[in-house]
């Protein structure tokens, strides 16, 4: 969630900071620092001096990925007649479990 988070606030702000992760996420600044440091580590960010925020092509390539199951998932749970909300919520844990295989069918559902 946080690569996707970090995604969606690079196309709105000049730039990502941890402040806007926790403010986004409405997680603490204890929880953001762990998971900035262990996607820095992993090769995801870079972190600048001045505690920007940005993507690897690694990164990326993950965020984009995440956003894209999240935004199929949603449109297809909302179609259902699930609530918004709800199907925003349900998205983000299914996301991340579903398998490629699953996904592309049902995203070919979503399309057609």
């Amino acid at each position: 969630m946080y690569l996707e988070t970090i995604l969606v606030l690079s196309e709105k702000l000049n730039f990502v900071r941890s402040v806007d992760i926790c403010e986004h996420m409405g997680y603490s600044k204890p929880s953001v620092s762990r998971a900035v440091g262990l996607l820095k580590n992993g090769g995801f960010i870079t972190v600048d001096n001045n505690g920007h925020i940005t993507l690897t092509n690694l990164g990326k390539e993950h965020a984009e990925k995440i956003l894209e199951r999240h935004t199929v998932l949603s449109k297809l749970l909302i179609s259902i007649g699930i609530s918004k909300e709800t199907a925003s919520e349900d998205a983000c844990k299914i996301e991340h479990v579903i398998s490629d295989e699953t996904f592309n069918a049902l995203k070919k559902l979503v399309k057609d």
